[in-house]
């Protein structure tokens, strides 16, 4: 019986999982100069958490979340996104009662969603993902964009589209959902079952159906900028201005709608531009929550992140055609012919790694030549030759496989004359 692959999931080998190593320690260095501290939240939540935390409304919580029950009958859900774990955990052990705020958290890990596998989307997938909590102001909003734009340039990324839009404070919200529910409901049954309980439910998010998107009335629907009242307009402006500061460009787009129900204020989308990418642009998205805590049995406390796919990334990468810069190249490769020196290479190998070099050596007593191709295929930058009568001479050969210069040391001598050739 043979086994393959759960539809949706992918394998990631040697060869391509130094690119996830090189985007997943370039996202820690950049959240180490913003000062984010890493979080890992449980692979599994209760359901309830989602369905609040999320929202009753979204395609995540009805239709793409893994859910199953438990040993003793209590609901379980496999996380399909970072979000509401990271409030959770925020509210669970009152990081909210630290002097310093805001609590500033970023994770990188998998999530899980039954969606329809393609180009750039997996059933479980793995998410980066920040998240800003304690702070009313609009600077850390632009702060949080700021990170996102800056994590994709550094990585070489060029074909970057930023959309951002305010969803507004409660009041603007209230006074554009009864303007939404008022356009949509005569002609509400030329729209799909879900549009159709969204109405009532969120009517925003019939904003984000991809099913109706060309409804005539989609494209005369009310703005929220339209509802936006003196604080929100004042509040979107300030980011607005402080991305101008920062230098990072920008669109308005009134349309933007999140998938999330716990969004307020400020939201916004980064898209990928490049041929070939793709229909599905979006590489991140993001926006203000400052409901969440409180609905999930928190203190009232302001939020704002992000999330993006790394599987989109590297995709984009791709589009872009940027090669990360990684190597794989080794310090030494040991070719050792006669028996002693073949043992003697044992030793000597474990010596220069726990000197900090790496360092690898034959196992399947190839003959000479072939472990020099096997020293080619490890791109070895030295290889250090050891035979019987070096051994007995306490001598090893060295070849500089760049410049192919060649020279005999003393055996004690090797570890040092790496360390320094190295440095």
């Amino acid at each position: 019986m043979s086994f393959q692959i759960p539809r949706g999931t992918q394998d990631i080998l040697p060869g391509e999982v130094e690119k996830w190593q090189f985007v997943e320690n370039t996202a820690r260095d950049l959240c180490k100069r913003y000062q984010y501290k890493e979080i890992r939240t449980p692979i599994f939540e209760h359901t309830e958490l989602f369905a609040r935390g999320v929202g009753e409304s979204t395609d995540i919580v009805q239709k793409e979340m893994y859910t199953f029950q438990d040993r003793k009958g209590r609901s379980i859900t496999l996380r399909p996104e970072g979000t509401a774990s990271t409030v959770r955990a925020f509210v669970e052990k009152k990081l909210y009662a630290n002097p310093s705020q805001p609590t500033k958290l970023y994770y990188i890990g998998p999530m899980f969603r039954y969606e329809r596998p393609q180009t750039g989307r997996f059933r479980q997938f793995v998410q980066f993902g920040i998240e800003a909590l304690g702070s009313h102001d609009p600077a850390i909003d632009a702060e949080v964009i700021s990170l996102a734009m800056n994590f994709y340039k550094i990585l070489g990324l060029k074909s970057l589209k930023l959309v951002i839009n305010s969803l507004g404070d409660a009041d603007s919200r209230k006074a554009h959902r009864e303007a939404l529910i008022a356009h949509f409901e005569p002609r509400i049954g030329e729209f799909c079952s879900d549009c159709q309980n969204r109405l009532k439910q969120n009517p925003l998010r019939i904003l984000d159906c991809k099913k109706d998107r060309d409804h005539e009335l989609m494209e005369n629907a009310p703005s929220i900028l339209e509802f936006l009242n003196e604080d929100s307009k004042n509040y979107f402006s300030k980011v607005q201005q402080y991305l101008t500061a920062n230098d990072i460009e920008f669109k308005v787009d009134p349309g933007l709608v999140r998938g999330l129900d716990y969004y307020n204020h400020t939201a916004f989308e980064i898209m990928s531009n490049a041929e070939g990418f793709g229909a599905i642009t979006t590489l991140c998205g993001g926006g203000r929550y400052n409901g969440l805590a409180q609905e999930i049995g928190g203190p009232e406390t302001p939020g704002i992140g992000f999330a993006l796919s790394i599987e989109r990334l590297l995709a984009a990468l791709e589009a872009e055609g940027i090669e990360l810069p990684i190597s794989s190249s080794i310090d030494c490769y040991i070719v050792t012919m006669g028996d002693q020196a073949k043992d003697r290479a044992v030793a000597l190998l474990n010596e220069m790694r726990n000197a900090g070099l790496t360092a690898e050596k034959d196992y399947e007593d190839k003959k000479m030549k072939a472990q020099f191709k096997a020293a080619d295929r490890h791109q070895a930058k030295f290889v250090c030759v050891l035979g019987d009568d070096e051994l007995e001479k306490n001598v090893i050969s060295i070849k500089n496989m760049e410049t192919g210069t060649q020279e005999e040391i003393s055996i004690n001598q090797v570890i040092s004359y790496l360390k320094q050739t190295k440095k």
